[in-house]
C-alpha cells in the first residue's frame, strides 16, 4: 500500500517531484527525444552514475519518465519522457527563457538549440 503524501500547496507538490540540481536537468536533456544512460549522462557533466540512477528511478515512480530495457548483450535502457513529463516542457521553456533573460551574462546555453 502507497502512502499519499500530502501537501499545503501545488507548487509545493510540483518541486517536490521536480524540484533539485539535477530532475529538471534531466527532463530537459529528455524533451527532444529518447535517449540511452550514457548519452544523458553525457548531457549532464558532473552528474555521478549513482545519482543519476537514483533520479532516474524517482522520475519513473513519479510517472515522468519511462524506461525500456532490451533483452540483449550488453544490455540496452532506453529512457523517454511519458505523457505527464512532456506536460512539463512548456514550463522548463519558460524557465530557460527566463534564464536567459535574468542570467544571460552568466550562461553559454541556448535555449532553442544545443550548447
Amino acid at each position: 500500500m502507497s502512502l499519499k503524501r500530502k501537501y499545503h500547496c501545488p507548487v509545493e507538490a510540483a518541486i517536490d517531484v521536480i524540484g533539485g540540481k539535477w530532475k529538471p536537468l534531466i527532463l530537459w536533456s529528455l524533451r527532444d527525444g529518447t535517449l540511452r544512460f550514457s548519452q544523458i549522462e553525457d548531457e549532464l557533466p558532473g552528474i555521478t552514475q549513482k545519482m543519476l540512477t537514483k533520479q532516474l528511478r524517482e522520475l519513473e515512480k513519479d510517472g515522468l519518465v519511462s524506461r525500456k530495457v532490451y533483452a540483449q548483450v550488453p544490455p540496452k535502457v532506453e529512457y523517454s519522457l511519458t505523457a505527464a513529463g512532456n506536460s512539463l516542457t512548456p514550463v522548463l521553456d519558460s524557465l530557460c527563457a527566463w534564464g536567459a533573460e535574468h542570467m544571460g551574462d552568466l550562461i553559454e546555453y541556448e535555449c532553442d538549440g544545443r550548447s
